[in-house]
């Protein structure tokens, strides 16, 4: 093995030596850099896209408020065919229109919680005791019939909350992102993860839920101890498809109240919560849509080929969704707006698309990809697809872009070596042969296509902002953000004046997608 790594790094100096020489025109990076650093609206587009818009959960009022705002703006800026382009059928809108829940007995105390998404509603003010049910298996959960009615159901837990004494915030550590820039990939097989024992026990959350909402229960409560701090982890409450029933309320509380409701329970004190929900679902328009826009190429050889660049735009309903993903969209908004400032002509067709549906696995954008780039047959691009140049995302919060993952791609890391190199003065400095996953980048890799999601700073993204109620205006880092639009700027510009496509990787190596 150590050989195979010394003959893989002596392979990977040898490219670097004889990379062809990026022509990046210091020009316009200089005045993209003075646009994108000193007259920057990229907090003005986020302010927009969040408090103004309010959450952004797929097909909500909040999502097409967002939307409608992104394509008008995109064509005030000049942008052709800015539109809302639909995908294919997605299933309902829902929204929160009240939530309010408190303890009552043994005494009145106000708790931190929110339903999840596609639940239904109390049907107004509801004072109801707490039950727990202490069910392993079917056979278990059976013995509670005649028992929930109008009762709101507790699970219990046996962990506990251990304090954390590193920093909610954090930065990518220089060792960190050597280590990053080092990595040699490892073709060998690796064992998945064992998903079953999380898909039994998924399913049989849900049994509970079925049992629960037939037995005539109120609600029931959930946490994570990850959700302590007033901070809750709230996400998706079941299916949302036209043809599903509405699911039962199912409440995300702090951790701290979750388990002071239950350890009052389990002593055999009566605990008692006043729960008025009301929800709101939508079957109106059931179709998914993402927002999309160009600035048209110029050159007579190279104008149907596109760059495209793209974030995703609905969000879970905690809050604003501001670091997952205003951010990212508001980024990719401002790149374009630079462009469009300082006046540039593309020789490629450059493509904006803030994508709809990430959240419930990546079906706004994979979607996209299936109808336009894609051929049936191969699963590989198909001509339409052959012209895809590249596609640059954006989402993993609010830090600064620190370099770009090339997920596997040998061939164009010297090539964003020489992008990032203006930039080097701003922290960005990392091209790693790191795959990661999780978004939409992945729908361009899976068939070919060269796409790539940039290496930015964490911040709070897992501790504190990504998929909660703290995710909102307030934790967006303005200096980085301003930062990582003016880098996107420049590596769409370099993207559309290069000669050559950016290359691709073989056949062999796609699918990979999996942060290493």
């Amino acid at each position: 093995m150590r050989k195979l790594i010394v003959l893989y790094a002596f392979f990977a100096f040898s490219l670097s030596l004889n990379a062809q020489q990026e022509k990046l025109d210091t020009a316009v990076i200089a005045k993209i850099r003075a646009e994108g650093l000193s007259n920057s609206n990229v907090m003005d587009i986020a302010f927009h896209l969040t408090d103004a818009s309010g959450p952004r959960l797929m097909n909500s009022p909040g999502f097409f408020r967002a939307a409608n705002w992104a394509k008008t703006k995109l064509k005030e800026w000049g942008l052709e065919n800015s539109a809302l382009e639909p995908w294919g059928t997605f299933g309902k809108g829902w929204e929160l229109e009240k939530s309010y829940i408190a303890m009552t007995d043994p005494y009145y105390k106000p708790l931190i919680g929110m339903p999840k998404t596609w639940t239904s509603g109390t049907g107004g003010l509801q004072n109801a005791e707490i039950i727990i049910l202490n069910a392993k298996d079917t056979t278990e959960l059976f013995t509670y019939a005649g028992k929930l009615k109008n009762k709101i159901i507790i699970l219990p837990r046996t962990d506990t909350l251990i304090p954390t004494y590193k920093p909610d915030a954090s930065r990518y550590a220089d060792s960190q992102l050597n280590k990053m820039a080092a990595f040699v990939p490892d073709t060998a097989t690796r064992p998945r993860g064992n998903r079953g024992n999380f898909q039994q026990a998924a399913a049989f959350q849900n049994r509970i839920r079925g049992f629960a909402k037939q037995e005539g229960a109120v609600a029931i409560l959930s946490t994570s101890p990850r959700g302590y701090d007033g901070t809750i982890f709230v996400q998706g409450g079941g299916a949302y498809s036209i043809a599903s029933p509405e699911n039962f309320l199912d409440i995300m509380l702090t951790y701290e109240d979750y388990m002071t409701l239950y350890r009052l329970a389990k002593a055999g004190t009566t605990v008692k919560l006043d729960l008025d929900v009301k929800t709101k679902f939508s079957i109106a328009d059931s179709t998914g849509y993402n927002v999309v826009a160009e600035i048209k190429g110029t050159d007579k050889k190279l104008k149907d080929e596109l760059v495209m660049i793209g974030g995703h735009l609905d969000s879970w309903h905690g809050a604003t969704g501001a670091t997952d993903n205003a951010a990212g969209c508001a980024v990719m908004m401002e790149a374009i707006r630079i462009l469009k400032t300082i006046g540039i002509k593309p020789r490629r067709t450059i493509r904006i698309a803030l994508w709809s549906a990430e959240e419930e696995g990546l079906i706004g954008s994979r979607n996209y990809v299936r109808i336009h780039f894609t051929d049936t047959a191969t699963k590989r691009y198909n001509s339409a697809g052959d012209k895809v140049a590249a596609y640059f995302n954006l989402d993993n919060g609010s830090g600064k872009i620190r370099g770009i993952y090339t997920q596997g791609n040998e061939a164009v890391k010297p090539i964003f070596t020489q992008w990032l190199q203006p930039f080097n003065d701003l922290a960005a400095t990392t091209v790693t042969l790191q795959n990661t996953g999780g978004t939409d980048h992945l729908s361009f890799d899976a068939i070919g296509l060269a796409g790539f999601q940039f290496i930015q700073d964490e911040i709070e993204y897992s501790t504190r902002t990504h998929h909660t109620n703290m995710d909102s205006y307030d934790h967006l880092q303005a200096d980085d953000l301003k930062q990582a639009a003016t880098i996107v700027a420049s590596f769409i510009y370099n993207a559309a004046m290069r000669d050559e496509k950016l290359p691709r990787k073989p056949p062999t190596q796609q699918r990979q997608g999996r942060r290493e």
